[in-house]
């Protein structure tokens, strides 16, 4: 970053934001409106904000209540076709860059927020079944090039349909490439099936479009209650796509992989393993499936290892705008309410991710799968 002082916005935009800490027992009428608080934003967080002006190459956007953020330097330039329509007022969608940046502004970047809402409306491609219709750029012997949104894909061979897929003898890689080749520069019907934006990987299908009255067919096969073997055939943000027959995918969502915490299902699944799966919804032409429906909830026995005023340890595995989770056991966890602390930081500064604490149970309701921890060990000063 340059060292150069940063233009001065007026006082009342950039006035230091005072923060006065509440603290609210758990249960308290006023939980729930301590709760509806916002959170700071964090780097890598995407915030919408109002344009306050443009000045000498520094777009300056108004983040209430969390102060003025800024677009300079490299940042800037990434944008500059963008921002040079932009206009005071008009709302936008950034990333954030650094949340305490130079002066105290909060750095942003318009480049990483596309780029992020790109990824975003892919995943949401996935899950609706989005068809695109997109020109071959290129051939190689494992399939075509495709771009959708400024981002190139792979459409492998094996996607194509019946149409286009290369009948050569024996596989043949140079008479398969040869055939790839003359689809170059003609347009296919596909959908997105794989979108994982930290390895930039786009995977497209041409399959799909003339084999839906077929799929109907085959779900109709089967029932809530049925436990097929499957195929893992896509690991996503929000689930995994399980094989079930030739022809017939259906999906396991991030809620259903295990009663644990499952931040990224690829940490679980990856394509090809085999799978056992539960049906445990069949509609509008989708089956949803459930890996962990096939597994004892940890709830049902914890009943039996835990009640409310018992000191337990558990690790932490997650923060929430309502504090922190702590897992006491693999599938069973509970709320550290943020309200014992003096800030956000302060809970952060106490209860390290991936550390264990002492806590004492104040809630603990198995049926409905709560429990909320108050934390037992000494807080830093």
């Amino acid at each position: 970053m340059s060292e150069e002082t940063l233009a001065p916005v007026a006082e009342e935009r950039s006035a230091p934001l005072v923060v006065t800490t509440v603290t609210v027992e758990p249960g308290h009428p006023m939980e729930g409106m301590i709760d509806s608080i916002a959170v700071p934003p964090r780097e890598g967080d995407l915030i919408e904000g109002t344009i306050i002006e443009l000045v000498r190459g520094r777009l300056y956007v108004d983040l209430p209540p969390f102060g003025t953020g800024i677009i300079y330097g490299r940042e800037y330039l990434n944008a500059a076709d963008v921002l040079r329509k932009a206009n005071p007022g008009d709302t936008i969608s950034a990333k954030v860059v650094d949340a305490a940046g130079l002066d105290g502004y909060i750095e942003l970047s318009l480049k990483e927020a596309r780029q992020a809402a790109i990824w975003s409306e892919a995943e949401q491609a996935i899950a609706g079944q989005t068809i695109f219709t997109l020109p071959v750029e290129e051939a190689n012997k494992g399939g075509l090039i495709l771009s959708w949104q400024g981002i190139q894909g792979f459409l492998p061979a094996s996607q194509l349909t019946k149409e286009h897929y290369p009948r050569v003898p024996e596989g043949d890689k140079d008479k398969i490439f040869s055939e790839l080749q003359r689809l170059t520069g003609t347009m296919l019907t596909v959908r997105i099936i794989t979108a994982d934006a930290k390895e930039g990987k786009l995977i497209f299908s041409e399959r799909g479009g003339e084999e839906e009255t077929e799929k109907a067919s085959l779900i109709d096969k089967y029932q809530v209650g049925d436990v097929i073997d499957g195929e893992v055939t896509g690991a996503v943000d929000f689930g995994v796509f399980v094989k079930l027959e030739q022809g017939l995918e259906g999906l396991v969502h991030i809620s259903e992989l295990d009663w644990g915490l499952v931040e990224d299902p690829r940490t679980l699944f990856k394509v090809g393993d085999a799978v056992k799966v539960k049906v445990i919804e069949v509609k509008d032409g989708k089956v949803s499936l459930s890996v962990k429906a096939l597994k004892e909830n940890p709830w049902k026995t914890a009943q039996d290892r835990y009640k409310k005023g018992m000191e337990v340890s558990g690790v932490i595995i997650k923060y929430n705008k309502h504090g922190a989770l702590a897992s006491i056991e693999e599938g069973v966890a509970g709320l550290v309410h943020i309200s014992e602390f003096e800030s956000p930081a302060g809970l952060r500064d106490a209860l390290e991710l991936g550390k264990t604490y002492p806590f004492s149970i104040t809630l603990f309701e198995p049926k409905d799968q709560r429990m909320t921890l108050s934390y037992a060990g000494a807080k830093k000063k």
